[in-house]
């Protein structure tokens, strides 16, 4: 091991340097996660009754440190029911930044399914517009690399063919579905009717509604795009990786949605033919 210096009888070590710097890193994103919300003064409450256990136990109070010890005995499994969501939120975001949930990962695989037909986006630029003009709110999912299917089953399961008047149909205000996100997975309708997870992120505008704090919240820990219609201004946005691009135009949202869902593969595709030719 890589001997760097000491303090005292302390010997520190490369291994120890890169230690606390993980460490550091872990504890910043967990203070990122937690703050804002009250699991960040849950754990502060859980950390003072461990210091007061430390204290109570140096000092020899045998009665009291039982009772604390019995409650930090259970404490690990207390911390799992309490955080169930914060841990949830963690384990998504940690997941989304692997290199396993690059679609181009799995897309050498003999078993990875790839899409038929390139998704037509017309329908939907065409809906939004129609939609807008109207002040009728509306909120489409785009999947990539995941299908989404928790999400889709917290609404009503479609598996429709995309067209432009069942998705006014869906978001008419007398619709029993328009209340909720439709899912796009695999050029089809996937579900209608769906609960996404609303963003906690204290920095969002306040002329943000509920529909677009879901799709930030959604695109925060996965790699969806969301489509937007505003019930109160009749503007479309477009939301990826959590930063919502408003106010756009028909024209613009084609742009993006090319941009966001294809970009990647043509350019991908791009780079094969060329190495192609060259090896040629």
């Amino acid at each position: 091991m890589i001997f760097l210096f000491s303090i005292g009888f302390l010997e520190i070590e490369l291994l120890d340097i890169i230690d606390i710097l993980l460490v550091t890193v872990l504890l910043y994103q967990l203070y990122k996660l937690l703050t804002g919300s009250v699991a960040l003064k849950i754990f502060l409450g859980l950390l003072s009754i461990y210091l007061l256990y430390l204290v109570v136990r140096a000092a020899g109070m045998e009665l009291l440190s039982i009772i604390l010890g019995q409650f930090m005995g259970v404490g690990v499994l207390a911390a799992i029911i309490v955080f169930q969501p914060e841990i949830r939120r963690f384990l998504l975001m940690i997941g989304k930044t692997t290199a396993f949930n690059n679609d181009r990962f799995f897309r050498g695989f003999p078993w990875r399914r790839e899409q038929s037909e390139k998704l037509s986006l017309t329908p939907f630029i065409e809906a939004a517009k129609t939609l807008a003009g109207k002040n009728t709110g509306a909120l489409i999912v785009f999947s990539k690399s995941s299908e989404l299917k928790y999400y889709a089953e917290s609404g009503d399961l479609i598996d429709a063919v995309i067209s432009k008047r069942l998705l006014m149909s869906i978001f008419n205000k007398n619709s029993p579905l328009h209340d909720g996100a439709v899912i796009i997975s695999g050029n089809r309708i996937k579900a209608a009717r769906c609960i996404l997870p609303v963003s906690e992120n204290q920095e969002i505008p306040a002329s943000m509604g509920l529909r677009h704090r879901a799709a930030i919240g959604l695109t925060e820990i996965t790699d969806s795009i969301v489509l937007v219609v505003s019930e109160e201004t009749g503007q479309i946005a477009l939301v990826r990786n959590g930063e919502a691009y408003r106010n756009l135009s028909s024209a613009d949202l084609r742009i993006k949605l090319n941009q966001f869902l294809f970009d990647a593969d043509q350019k991908s595709a791009a780079a094969t033919t060329e190495k192609s030719v060259s090896a040629a």
